[in-house]
């Protein structure tokens, strides 16, 4: 079996992280904070927080408005279902649920809804393990 992860991460360009943590000693802020230091747009999703890492953090994948590649979850998997239906719904491109989260019911709900799905994987490591970096748009003057 061919890890499709790779090709996920060399395609996508923007990530909304659910459970993006305001503790930067925690797993959930410092994989989103690599992502964006290796050159991925990281947009915040989280319940109370006004901006992390810089973005302006929103209250649900729902409430963004923009395109996005991969919703990433850092929540419980009894939430990942809801997380999959948001994700179907903004039409996102894929369902990422970090190391240590599954879900047969994201699952059937992300492939249902034409999403590509990983689970139990953490995005941070396999970036750095596939050496993926992402070219920044430098504004022309």
């Amino acid at each position: 079996m061919t890890d499709h992860t790779k090709t996920i991460l060399e395609k996508a360009t923007t990530i909304a992280v659910v459970g993006l943590s305001t503790n930067d000693a925690k797993a959930a802020h410092a994989v989103p904070a690599f992502l964006q230091a290796v050159g991925f747009r990281v947009i915040p999703v989280h319940p109370s927080a006004v901006e992390i890492l810089g973005e302006r953090a929103y209250r649900s994948v729902t409430d963004i408005g923009e395109p996005i590649d991969v919703v990433n979850v850092f929540r419980p998997a009894a939430e990942a279902p809801e997380l999959a239906r948001q994700a179907v719904a903004i039409g996102a491109k894929v369902l990422w649920l970090q190391q240590g989260i599954r879900s047969a019911e994201a699952r059937q709900i992300a492939e249902d809804g034409g999403l590509q799905y990983v689970e139990a994987r953490c995005m941070g490591k396999l970036a750095a393990f596939y050496g993926i970096t992402k070219k920044r748009q430098v504004p022309s003057t």
